[in-house]
C-alpha cells in the first residue's frame, strides 16, 4: 500500500486549517496541532494526525466543547484540580503540564488532575512537556473506551489506561521516557490494524469465549489482554482509581465510548505529575547518576543475535530524527481520511 511522506510543517498545518474550519479559534487550534505533530514525529501513529477524523466528527456533532473555560476546582501549592469543561484534551493536558510545572519549580513537586477533559493523544507528550523543563514527569489517564475485562471476567470495565513516564537527561540529550498501554497493545494500533486491512496478530485480543480474535473490525466483540496478565488488570485499575476516581471522573460503567458516541461528554480524567530533582539528591546528581546506569545498561553484553541494547525513549528519539528529515508517513487509508475531514472543515485536501 502506497505511503506518502509530508514535513511535519504540511501536516501541522493541514490540521490547524481543518480545526479552524470547523470553528476552533486559531490559537487552540495551533496548539493542539503542535502537540499532535509531536506526537507523530516521536513515532506515536495512533495517537497524532491518525486521530483527525475522529476529533473532527465529535467537533461536528457537538461532543466537544471548542469554547470552554477551563477552571481549578482545586488550586493548593503543590496540587490541584482543573476542570477542562469538555474542551479539547490536548488543550486540558497542556494547562495541567503548564501548572504542575509552576508549582514543582515553587514547591518541589506538581500534581495536577483535570475532570471533564477529553482523549489528549499520546501520554508521552505531556510527559515530555516535563522533561523539557528539566523535572520528571509521570503522566496517568483512564482511556476514553473501555476494552479490557477484569482478571478472569469477560465485562470491559477497564480501560488501556496508560502510563508514562519521563526523565530528562540534560541538555540537547533525549530524556528517557516510557509510555505504555496496561494492554498489551494500545488500541489505536486496533483501529490502524482495521484502517489498513490487516489481522491483528495473535495475542492482542479475545472473544467473549477466551478464544484469540485477530479481525480488528470484530473488536466490540471481544477484550484487550492485559500485559502481564492479571499484573497489568491491577496496573490498569489502579490507574482509574489515581486519574479517574481521585478526580471525579468518568470510570468503569460511566466510562462513554467515545469511538462509537461523538455527542456525549466523556469527562475523562487525567493526572499529570512534575518533580523536581533539586529538592531531592539535586539536579546534576540525577543528570549524572542517571547518565552513569544508561551508559553501564547500553554497553553491557548482549544476547546471542542481539545487536543493541535499547532504552525506553531510544525509538522516539530515533523516529523524531527521521521524521523530521523525511516526513511523517500517511498511508493511503490516512490519506482517504484527512481529506474527509478537508471536506468535512472547507479547507483544500491535504494531497
Amino acid at each position: 500500500m502506497d505511503t506518502n511522506y509530508l514535513s511535519a510543517d504540511k501536516v501541522r498545518t493541514f490540521i490547524t486549517d481543518v480545526f479552524c474550519g470547523l470553528g476552533m479559534p486559531q490559537q487552540d487550534a495551533v496548539l493542539c496541532a503542535d502537540l499532535m505533530v509531536r506526537t507523530d514525529l516521536s513515532g506515536g501513529d495512533g495517537h497524532g494526525v491518525f486521530r483527525l477524523l475522529q476529533y473532527s466528527r465529535r467537533i461536528q456533532a457537538g461532543g466537544i466543547n471548542l469554547h470552554p473555560n477551563m477552571t481549578l476546582v482545586q488550586d493548593a501549592p503543590s496540587i490541584g484540580l482543573l476542570h477542562g469543561d469538555n474542551a479539547m484534551g490536548h488543550l486540558v493536558m497542556h494547562r495541567c503540564a503548564e501548572l504542575a510545572i509552576a508549582k514543582a519549580k515553587a514547591t518541589g513537586i506538581g500534581w495536577m488532575g483535570c475532570c471533564y477533559g477529553n482523549h489528549a493523544g499520546a501520554g508521552s507528550t505531556y510527559a515530555g512537556l516535563i522533561s523539557d523543563a528539566g523535572l520528571v514527569g509521570i503522566y496517568l489517564a483512564v482511556g476514553s473506551a473501555n476494552h479490557m475485562a477484569p482478571w478472569g471476567g469477560i465485562a470491559p470495565l477497564l480501560s488501556t489506561n496508560p502510563i508514562a513516564i519521563s526523565v530528562p537527561m540534560g541538555e540537547n540529550q533525549p530524556p528517557v521516557l516510557l509510555d505504555m498501554a496496561t494492554t498489551v497493545a494500545a488500541y489505536g494500533k486496533v483501529k490502524m490494524k482495521a484502517q489498513a486491512g490487516e489481522s491483528m496478530p495473535e495475542g492482542w485480543m479475545i472473544d467473549k469465549e477466551g478464544k484469540p480474535l485477530t479481525d480488528p473490525n470484530r473488536s466490540s466483540e471481544g477484550t484487550l489482554l492485559p500485559i502481564g496478565d492479571y499484573k497489568g488488570y491491577g496496573l490498569s485499575l489502579m490507574i482509574a482509581l489515581l486519574a479517574g476516581s481521585m478526580n471525579g471522573a468518568a470510570v468503569g460503567s460511566q466510562l462513554v465510548d467515545f469511538n462509537d458516541d461523538e455527542k456525549a461528554i466523556t469527562n475523562t480524567g487525567q493526572t499529570i505529575v512534575a518533580i523536581n530533582p533539586a529538592f531531592l539528591g539535586g539536579t546534576e546528581n540525577l543528570l549524572m547518576s542517571s547518565g552513569q546506569l544508561i551508559s553501564e545498561i547500553k554497553n553491557s553484553k548482549t544476547l546471542p543475535g542481539v545487536s543493541e541494547i535499547r532504552v525506553p525513549g531510544d525509538g522516539a528519539a530515533k523516529a523524531k530524527q527521521t521524521r523530521n528529515r523525511d516526513g511523517i508517513p500517511i498511508p493511503a487509508g490516512l490519506l482517504r481520511n484527512l481529506n474527509l475531514c478537508a471536506k468535512m472543515a472547507g479547507v483544500p485536501p491535504i494531497l
